[in-house]
């Protein structure tokens, strides 16, 4: 992604919304685009209108950018993401999370749908992310000049799990904190590399996110992430896989998706000592 190209989709979304940086930068999962339905004063941009932005090609993705008021924060909701399955790089399926850097964001939360792991996780479960096993071969900082060498030992602001589940627990849902595997894709993994990623520490498998929670953090914003388990991972369940059942699991919980996300936005925004 050319810089021109960036500088030329951040003065697109300017020019609807104004000046004013934006505070939160969500980035929606496969089945969890229903949160777009609780934006508030929305200006609204296809992806191919945006010439930072690839096409989002992989379904359940609606590849459109909102922007207004999200929990009373100024939001950036990117309703479709991009995925190294689709051909992409590492760097260019960050493309929105440089986009929401360059839009002035200082928080940056990401969502997916899951495959879950641990055998304590059920399908409808959701997960926050605390941390993760990269093993999509590739890292969106690679070939870069500047300051590659990125610690990612506190990547994502675990601080705020004990809150957003004591929260989830009075309304009901089921919320953990565990580690994400990412893995490229795009078929679902075979029951030996569950097996594999369950030794390693993974308490839930995904295909996506991984990257952009690292330029994230390299563009110094705070990262967070939240996970749907929509099924067993494979060898764990009891029939096949299918991203129609991924997709229309997302559907089902999209509520309370959305009662977890707006929770978490307004915990974020309240943080005490919180530098940002």
């Amino acid at each position: 992604m050319g810089s021109e190209r960036l500088e030329i989709s951040t003065a697109a979304v300017r020019g609807l919304t104004g000046p004013q940086p934006f505070d939160l930068a969500i980035v929606l999962g496969s089945g969890l685009g229903s949160l777009v339905d609780t934006v508030e004063q929305a200006a609204s941009f296809a992806y191919e209108d945006l010439p930072c932005l690839p096409p989002a090609t992989a379904q359940g993705h609606a590849g459109r950018l909102l922007a207004g008021s999200f929990a009373g924060r100024r939001a950036l909701i990117f309703q479709g993401r991009h995925h190294l399955y689709e051909g992409y790089s590492a760097a260019e399926v960050t493309a929105t999370v440089r986009l929401a850097g360059s839009l002035g964001c200082r928080r940056l939360l990401l969502t997916n749908a899951v495959g879950g792991i641990n055998s304590a996780f059920s399908p409808g479960d959701f997960m926050f992310v605390a941390d993760h096993i990269n093993l999509l071969g590739d890292n969106p900082l690679r070939g870069r000049a500047e300051d590659p060498f990125l610690d990612l030992s506190a990547l994502y602001a675990v601080d705020l799990y004990p809150a957003l589940r004591q929260i989830a627990l009075e309304q009901g849902l089921a919320l953990h904190r565990g580690v994400l595997a990412a893995l490229p894709g795009p078929s679902y993994e075979t029951p030996a590399e569950i097996r594999m990623l369950r030794r390693l520490g993974a308490d839930a498998v995904s295909m996506s996110t991984v990257p952009e929670a690292i330029m994230g953090k390299y563009l110094g914003m705070e990262v967070a992430a939240l996970s749907l388990v929509t099924n067993s991972a494979a060898g764990l369940a009891t029939g096949p896989l299918d991203h129609q059942d991924v997709l229309a699991a997302g559907r089902r919980r999209g509520r309370d998706f959305r009662r977890l996300v707006q929770a978490l936005a307004g915990l974020w925004g309240r943080r005490v000592g919180s530098t940002r």
